[in-house]
């Protein structure tokens, strides 16, 4: 073996331990991420909770997340909603988000680019910005339901009911054409890498039509968690679950339909429920 092999079988060296060294480090970073969302999410829903609860006509409470304290602005109370928004999210969409990463990371890698750790982090932060909107829209609507709720007792008496349809319509929207289009979409990002340019603004945006996409897919899922308790921590972890599944299983469509199934038998237990307080 010449000194020109014995160099290329050097740099050959070097260059599979930087990958595995580059995997290692985006795996432990992302489990990180992940248990200090978790944490921060979970004490943050914890503190919420000991403020209490207001009772409201109709038999059910409305959450002080909705609500102005004292001594607070509404700007104040949105930035917070919105950070708290963007742990949970973090917590709830980082177990399906990091294969998609590591397949376009894999595939980047391929192609020989380099800079993996900047735009597997431009692309997971374009994601969550698109998140990030969401939670904006969700803090108006929720504010602007909960102020409706206080001024008219009877739409208030009536919320149980709304709430029970709106989770037996999000359960249908898991058997539809269109839940299975948006799941088809997302379980297939895993060979995009290979179409990318590795540059910073193709990162972001695919990032946000990523986030997009996601956002649409779990749709359904989302609106029961923000009917059935944003804060809380126990129903982040079931909807994780269930985005997750359907996710990355093997057979996805049908696990879709199964969540479907059980969250529309969820909806009649609700609605048999609110019908009895009526």
């Amino acid at each position: 073996m010449n000194a020109v092999d014995v160099s290329r079988e050097r740099q050959a060296s070097r260059g599979i331990a930087c990958a595995r060294a580059s995997q290692r480090n985006f795996i432990g970073g992302s489990a990180l991420l992940f248990a200090a969302s978790a944490v921060l999410t979970i004490g943050r829903c914890r503190s919420m909770s000991a403020m209490g609860e207001m009772p409201m006509p109709g038999g059910w409470n409305l959450s002080m997340t909705w609500m102005r304290m004292p001594g607070q602005t509404w700007p104040g109370v949105a930035a917070s909603f919105l950070g708290m928004w963007i742990m949970m999210m973090v917590a709830m969409m980082l177990p399906s988000l990091v294969p998609v990463i590591w397949y376009y990371r894999q595939a980047l890698a391929r192609l020989g680019h380099a800079r993996l750790g900047r735009l597997s982090v431009l692309l997971g932060t374009g994601y969550f910005v698109a998140w990030s909107v969401v939670g904006l829209v969700a803090f108006a609507l929720g504010v602007a339901l909960a102020a409706i709720a206080m001024q008219w007792p009877v739409l208030a008496r009536g919320a149980p009911m709304a709430a029970s349809v709106v989770v037996l319509i999000a359960g249908a929207l898991q058997f539809t054409a269109w839940k299975a289009h948006h799941l088809a979409h997302c379980r297939t990002t895993k060979a995009c890498g290979d179409s990318l340019a590795a540059d910073a603004a193709t990162a972001w945006r695919h990032g946000l039509h990523l986030g997009l996409h996601c956002i649409i897919c779990c749709a359904g899922l989302t609106v029961i968690l923000l009917v059935v308790g944003v804060m809380d921590w126990r129903a982040m972890a079931l909807v994780t679950a269930m985005i997750t599944a359907e996710r990355l299983t093997p057979d996805g469509r049908r696990v879709a339909r199964v969540i479907g199934a059980v969250v529309v038998a969820a909806g009649l237990f609700l609605l048999t429920r609110a019908v009895g307080l009526a």
